[in-house]
């Protein structure tokens, strides 16, 4: 019989081992990147683009745990398709969003030669949609790299999955947020604001290119 001791060391390294996981998976772009560009375009103050930060990784542990949980139930063969739809789902919202961005940069450019309206233009979207966007983007994507968690714990229970899912919140939410606030105070250290008349293309670029990110990272 497993000492208790024992059995407290193992789930105290296993909930270790999550939020390391959620906090390094929370470094890749396409969990960042989108807030710092949608929030310059829509010229969010930080704590508009905190709150969707939140929003969406919250969103997106909340998919991860409900994938999660119908893997522990049907096993992984529906791990094997939910590895290959989901992705392309996200892939998809990102280059709608980006193409839109993109089709409005070219559209209002011969409007903008002639004088500095780039400067009172007001945002691409509404703010709702922007938002609603972003945190869709993270919520159709579940984290691929922590199913495994789930499914290698299938057999410890509702409370050792439910403690799994906090960890990953708290991993993904804070690690999303400090890569967020990173890059956004290096566009302002590197001064990119000179860039701001390409704002609207490089945006609409950058999340075409997050979204072939997507498809192409496949851990």
């Amino acid at each position: 019989m497993t000492p208790p001791d024992l059995d407290q060391t193992i789930l105290l390294s296993l909930l270790g081992g999550g939020f390391a996981t959620a906090f390094l998976h929370a470094a890749l772009p396409t969990h960042w990147l989108p807030f710092v560009l949608v929030g310059r375009a829509q010229r969010w103050r930080l704590d508009r683009i905190m709150a969707a930060v939140v929003a969406a990784g919250l969103a997106h542990v909340a998919s991860t745990a409900l994938v999660g949980g119908l893997i522990v139930v049907a096993g992984l063969a529906l791990d094997q398709w939910v590895s290959g739809l989901l992705p392309y789902l996200s892939a998809i919202l990102l280059f709608v969003f980006g193409g839109f961005y993109l089709v409005r940069a070219v559209i209002r450019r011969p409007q903008l030669a002639g004088g500095p309206a780039l400067e009172t233009a007001g945002p691409a979207v509404s703010d709702a949609a922007a938002f609603g966007a972003l945190v869709a983007t993270m919520a159709i994507s579940p984290g691929e790299v922590l199913l495994p968690f789930y499914l290698n714990q299938a057999q410890g229970g509702v409370a050792v999955l439910a403690a799994l899912t906090v960890v990953f919140a708290a991993g993904t939410v804070l690690g999303m947020a400090l890569f967020t606030l990173l890059a956004r105070a290096g566009w302002s250290v590197l001064r990119l604001e000179r860039w701001a008349q390409y704002e609207g293309a490089v945006l609409g670029l950058a999340l075409i290119a997050i979204g072939l990110l997507v498809v192409l990272y496949r851990p």
